[in-house]
C-alpha cells in the first residue's frame, strides 16, 4: 500500500507498514501450524490467511482504538480477526458456486490448490477460529472490560452474518443480470461490504470505551469509506490490471453484477467516491490528531490501484 500522499504531513505508508507487521505476527501466532493436525486444513488455511493483501479491517481497527486514546497492540486479537474473517468470505466467494475465480492475492485461489471441499472447510475454520481468537487472547480495559468484549463478539457476528455481508452476497447474487438503481446497488454494498467495515472501527474503538459521539461519528466514517471502497473496486475491475490487483479483472462484467460503473458509468462513479471520501473525513471533524491515520486511509482509498 503505498499512497500519494505527499502534501498530508501523515506519514500513511510509513504507519501501514509498522501496523502490518503486527498484524503478520499475530496471524501467525493465533493460527495453528501448518504441520498440526489436521495437517491439510491448517495449511490450506494459513495458504489464504498469510498471502498477503492489503488487511484493511485489521488496520481500521487499530485506527479507531488510536483514534480513541487506545493503542494498536491492545486490540490486535480482535484485528486478526476480522482478517481471518475477511479471508474466509474470500475463500468462498471464490469458489465455482459462487465468483468462479482462479486467482486471489497474486496466487491460485484456495480450492484450485487445495481442492473444492477442502476450501470450504478451510473458510469455515477461519470463521469460527476468529470468534475463538477475540474470546481467548482479547482483553479490554477497566472493570467492564469483558461487557465490552462481549459487545464486539456480537457487533462482528452480526456484520458478517444474514443481515450484514453474507445477507449482502445474497442479493449480489440474486441481482446478476437484472436490472437494479442506485438503492439498490447501496442497499448491497452497505452489507456486503461496508458492515464488516464499520464493525471493523466501532470494535477498535469500543474495546477502548469510546463515548457514544465517539462512536456514532466513526459509524459515519464507516458507512461512507466503505461506500467509496466498493466504488472503486468496482471500478478497478474495469481499469484495473490484474497483475497489480492479484487478481483476475473483469469478472464483475463476465458476472453480471450490481456494480457503480453499470449503473452510473465510470465518471460518475469516480465522482461518488470521491465525494464518499470527503464525508468520511467531515466526520471525524470533532477527532485530534489521534484520527489522522483514518482521514489519510480515506483520502487513500479513492486514488489506489490495487
Amino acid at each position: 500500500m503505498t499512497p500519494a500522499l505527499d502534501a498530508d504531513p501523515f506519514r500513511l505508508d510509513t504507519y501501514v507498514a509498522d501496523r502490518l507487521s503486527r498484524v503478520r505476527e499475530g496471524l501467525d501466532r493465533f493460527t495453528p501450524l501448518a504441520d498440526a493436525p489436521p495437517a491439510t486444513l491448517h495449511q490450506a488455511m494459513r495458504y489464504s490467511l498469510l498471502a498477503g493483501g492489503k488487511r484493511i479491517r485489521p488496520l481500521l481497527c487499530m485506527a479507531a482504538a488510536e483514534a480513541v486514546g487506545g493503542s494498536a497492540d491492545s486490540v490486535l486479537p480482535t484485528a486478526c480477526a476480522l482478517e481471518m474473517i475477511h479471508t474466509f468470505s474470500l475463500i468462498h466467494d471464490d469458489l465455482p458456486a459462487i465468483d468462479n475465480d482462479d486467482r486471489r492475492r497474486g496466487m491460485p485461489t484456495s480450492h484450485k490448490e487445495f481442492g473444492e471441499a477442502m476450501a470450504i472447510l478451510a473458510g469455515d475454520a477461519l470463521h469460527t477460529l476468529a470468534f475463538s481468537t477475540i474470546a481467548l487472547h482479547q482483553r479490554a480495559e477497566g472493570p467492564d472490560g469483558a461487557e465490552l468484549v462481549l459487545r464486539v463478539v456480537a457487533l462482528i457476528a452480526e456484520s458478517c452474518g444474514e443481515a450484514g455481508m453474507v445477507g449482502g452476497q445474497v442479493d449480489d447474487l440474486y441481482y446478476e443480470g437484472k436490472p437494479v438503481d442506485g438503492e439498490i446497488l447501496r442497499h448491497i454494498h452497505e452489507r456486503k461490504t461496508g458492515a464488516l467495515l464499520n464493525a471493523s472501527l466501532l470494535s477498535g474503538a469500543v474495546l477502548w470505551g469510546a463515548s457514544p459521539e465517539e462512536e456514532a461519528a466513526l459509524q459515519s466514517f464507516g458507512r461512507e469509506v466503505g461506500l467509496a471502497f466498493q466504488i472503486v473496486d468496482d471500478i478497478l475491475d474495469i481499469t484495473g490490471d490484474d497483475s497489480t490487483l492479484g487478481k483476475p479483472t473483469g469478472s464483475d462484467l463476465k458476472n453480471d453484477k450490481a456494480t457503480y460503473p453499470k449503473v452510473f458509468g465510470l465518471e460518475r462513479s469516480s465522482e461518488l467516491a470521491r465525494a464518499a471520501s470527503e464525508r468520511a473525513i467531515a466526520a471525524l471533524v470533532n477527532f485530534d490528531g489521534g484520527a489522522d491515520p483514518l482521514r489519510a486511509f480515506a483520502r487513500y482509498i479513492v486514488d489506489r490501484d490495487a
